[in-house]
């Protein structure tokens, strides 16, 4: 992936596997609810590791929403992970 992660790439990276539009992807939505499965989340960690993202699919499978996913990123982040 060549463009910086952010939370709208996040957001529009899972509209696409659930074939949604990103704008009805909202931060606080229990992703699994919306139909995202562990394939797909494993799919959405190794991608966003590529682009530089310090997550791991069992820090995901944790919390459900775009949101928690988000702030993990940021902290790890701020933490120099």
């Amino acid at each position: 992936m060549s463009t910086a992660l952010t939370l709208e790439r996040m957001r529009a990276d899972i509209a696409a596997m659930l074939h949604e539009d990103p704008q009805d992807i909202l931060d606080d939505d229990n992703l699994i609810d919306l139909g995202l499965d562990s394939m797909r989340v494993m799919t959405l960690a190794t991608r966003w590791r590529e682009a530089g993202a310090p997550i791991e699919f069992s820090e995901m499978a944790s919390v459900v929403t775009l949101g928690q996913w988000w702030s993990m990123i940021e902290r790890a982040q701020q933490n120099g992970r």
